[in-house]
């Protein structure tokens, strides 16, 4: 897997993927809020399989 999420697409999506999590813990939404793990894993990868469908690459070269 090569990185193709550059440094502020991953600050944005763990930024989004916390704050999923933190809502869901704080019972202010409803268990989807768990879906959060998806970008917070993404941002932690540094991939993202569905940037590689669309052919979108924002990691610099």
């Amino acid at each position: 897997m090569k990185a193709n999420a550059g440094t502020i697409d991953r600050v944005v999506r763990a930024t989004a993927g916390i704050a999923l999590i933190g809502l869901t813990l704080a019972g202010m939404i409803g268990v989807w809020g768990w879906i959060g793990v998806i970008p917070l894993a993404t941002s932690v990868m540094g991939f993202c399989p569905a940037y590689t469908l669309l052919g979108v690459n924002t990691c610099k070269k």
